[in-house]
């Protein structure tokens, strides 16, 4: 096994995730976010990689050993082995562990147990005046089921339903508005104790009221789960707008993945709601009473005490906070370790572009941003401004596209000038230019980002962020913006050269592959070769066999890899020289850093890439050097901290095992470790 299975792998983090939903040192609250994420994570799993699993099972055995697919059919059985294994865990950790503690803390949590009657006239109240405009119930078996499909990731209740005059059984489904209103609901005390309630069982307890005249039989809480992928194969002409939003319209009714039932329901109702709505077997999941456990996110905290405390974010420069951040990137890099770093410098970057009137043109990227963005805020600002402001739009930011569309509308009539990315091509980089007057001079400042430019994020995402006046990377980021404007690009793409950055369709996989010779020219002439990566996901085959001939050469590689990681560690004569470690804790790990060779010879970049196939050869991705010797010992401090983490850090086994280095006598936490070391570096500054 030359690989690791990429779904199999991303199950693993998942695992990881759960863990420390299990794990008693993280707050009660904290703990019941991560079985949200983890619940969460599983859904778009569904959603976008489970479809593709169960397509490649049913190809026939010579083309999948044709197509080097040969494990297939026993991927999917292990997915579905797996999911079922940590669902069974999830379960265990709720039931056994986070309900009793909430209770010990005086909160009641009617979760699957019955509701006392004293409860009940108030929940019918609720019902009455908050919930019953909201419900649209649909009788199956009826024309009007012809038109009703049910949405992905909504939830409904199957109802059983027996009516004495006609002597018929009948079934119907009833939404579960929580998209609506609120996933819970709080009661009034009883005996100082908080007393919390699904807006499920309120609708369970007043079911009667929707069907009046009809004995209840049974209700079956359900869910469904579509294929998420948007088909976007034609080139994007000035309808772009309305053409990805007409395919976004149908996302939710696209083909069914997964119909996930209550336990315990009929196996007679289950093949006839297959046969309703088109469901087969293997698609369906039996589930727990309740479904959409994302929501415990949202679920109401009674104690602050019971979430990790606060950090707060450290402000740096210290001159940010003076009104002139231009001032400040004009006598040094500035590198911003996000979220530890105040996210100011960033917002005030574009904000003061918006109304200095020294400041004449702003370039931007935008992949994911804020539903609320300070930042596009400004785009439209400037550009009432009159100032020239060009948005590079990336549309099909999955499950972002709506947020996408809308700011786009609103830029547009602001005058911003909008660039949409070729339909083949993402623009995932995390890019901004802008052009300033400086004593009759044009200066260019850069913003180049290993996260998206949204402050929401900002605060729960670990990213870097460097701001800079570089005059080399400012003109090459502006040959990048010249490239990405241009319709026929072929002509184009050939006379640019980036001599610095490194940016995917032209010489990412180069750069990176002369980085990886020198260190294995090293080991040659008796000295050390070293690499240090840190990405979200590691894929792309070709990468990894590069890694492959640098760790039989004698290299030594270290990897953090957050999520996806089809590299196989610790094999012989393959990969004895990898050790690959994850992190999970209380922010999501974010950056993507590369740095090749050992101490003060070392190169450290930054920047937006991914080591997976779609990231290096079919999107728009820069990575950045960092020629400032302190921002490059910086982000290698970053890394070497994180590496020696003995707390929240797991090692990656030859068998796609999460391995713990979890110990007595434990003494790194990265997260804490880099928070204090920048608050002890902040009076230096």
């Amino acid at each position: 096994m030359n690989f690791f299975n990429r779904d199999l792998s991303w199950l693993g983090f998942n695992e990881r995730v759960l863990a420390e939903a299990e794990d008693s040192s993280v707050p009660l609250y904290e703990r019941l976010k991560f079985l949200s994420i983890f619940s969460s994570n599983l859904d778009e799993f569904f959603r976008v990689r489970y479809p593709n699993v169960v397509e490649l099972a049913k190809l026939d055995s010579k083309t999948l050993k044709k197509e080097g697919l040969a494990d297939s059919k026993s991927v999917l059985k292990q997915t579905q082995l797996i999911i079922k294994k940590q669902l069974n865990l999830f379960g265990k950790i709720l039931h056994e562990q986070l309900l009793p503690a909430l209770a010990s803390t005086n909160v009641c949590f009617y979760y699957d147990k019955a509701i006392p009657p004293i409860h009940l006239a108030e929940m019918k109240e609720i019902f009455l005046s908050k919930v019953l405009s909201f419900i649209q119930p649909v009788f199956l078996g009826t024309r009007k089921v012809e038109n009703f499909k049910p949405e992905n990731g909504k939830l409904y209740f199957v109802v059983t339903l027996f009516s004495e005059g006609k002597n018929s059984i009948t079934h119907a489904i009833v939404n579960i508005p929580s998209d609506k209103l609120k996933r819970f609901f709080v009661l009034t005390k009883l005996a100082d104790q908080h007393q919390v309630v699904f807006i499920d069982d309120i609708i369970r307890e007043n079911m009667s009221i929707v069907f009046p005249g009809k004995e209840i039989k049974s209700i079956n809480a359900v869910k469904f789960n579509r294929d998420a992928e948007l088909l976007q194969n034609e080139e994007y002409s000035l309808n772009v707008l309305d053409k990805v939003e007409k395919n976004l319209s149908s996302r939710d009714l696209g083909a069914p993945t997964r119909f996930l039932y209550e336990s315990g329901m009929p196996v007679n109702l289950q093949m006839f709601m297959s046969e309703t709505f088109g469901f087969r077997k293997s698609d369906m999941f039996e589930g727990g009473r309740y479904h959409n456990l994302s929501d415990l996110f949202s679920f109401p905290c009674f104690d602050n005490s019971l979430k990790y405390e606060e950090n707060k974010p450290i402000l740096y420069p210290k001159e940010a906070a003076t009104g002139d951040i231009f001032r400040v990137v004009n006598k040094k890099d500035i590198l911003l370790h996000i979220p530890y770093h105040s996210y100011t410098p960033v917002l005030s970057f574009f904000n003061q572009a918006a109304v200095d009137e020294d400041v004449t043109d702003i370039s931007i990227t935008l992949y994911r941003v804020a539903a609320e963005s300070f930042i596009v805020n400004a785009l439209i600002s400037a550009a009432k401004n009159g100032k020239n402001v060009t948005a590079y739009i990336e549309l099909k930011a999955r499950f972002d596209e709506a947020n996408n569309i809308k700011w786009s509308r609103m830029m547009k009539k602001a005058g911003v000038k909008l660039v949409y990315s070729n339909a083949a091509i993402k623009v995932h980089s995390k890019i901004a230019l802008i052009t300033k007057k400086q004593d009759g001079v044009k200066t260019s400042f850069a913003v180049i980002s290993t996260g998206n430019f949204n402050e929401n994020t900002a605060s729960f995402y670990t990213d870097h962020v460097l701001l800079t006046v570089n005059s080399e990377i400012c003109k090459e980021l502006k040959q990048l913006f010249s490239f990405m404007s241009l319709k026929d690009d072929r002509k184009k793409k050939e006379t640019i050269v980036f001599n610095h950055l490194l940016v995917a369709q032209f010489n990412i996989n180069q750069k990176l592959e002369e980085y990886i010779q020198t260190e294995i020219e090293k080991v040659k002439s008796g000295r050390q070769g070293l690499i240090r990566i840190k990405v979200n996901n590691l894929e792309d085959q070709e990468f990894i066999r590069l890694l492959y001939v640098a760790s039989k050469a004698g290299v030594e590689v270290r990897l953090i890899v957050r999520s996806i990681c089809s590299l196989v560690p610790g094999k012989k004569n393959q990969s004895e020289n990898i050790v690959v470690k994850r992190l999970v804790d209380r922010y999501l790990e974010h950056p993507r850093l590369f740095i090749f060779g050992s101490s003060d010879e070392a190169v450290a970049l930054m920047g937006s890439s991914d080591l997976m196939t779609r990231n290096l050869r079919r999107r728009i991705e820069v990575c950045v050097p960092l020629l400032d010797k302190e921002c490059a010992n910086e982000i290698i401090h970053y890394f070497d901290v994180q590496w020696a983490d003995d707390t929240k850090m797991v090692v990656l086994n030859e068998q796609l095992e999460n391995v713990y280095l979890k110990n007595s006598n434990s003494s790194v936490r990265a997260q804490s470790s880099i928070y204090e070391y920048l608050k002890s570096k902040q009076d230096g500054y």
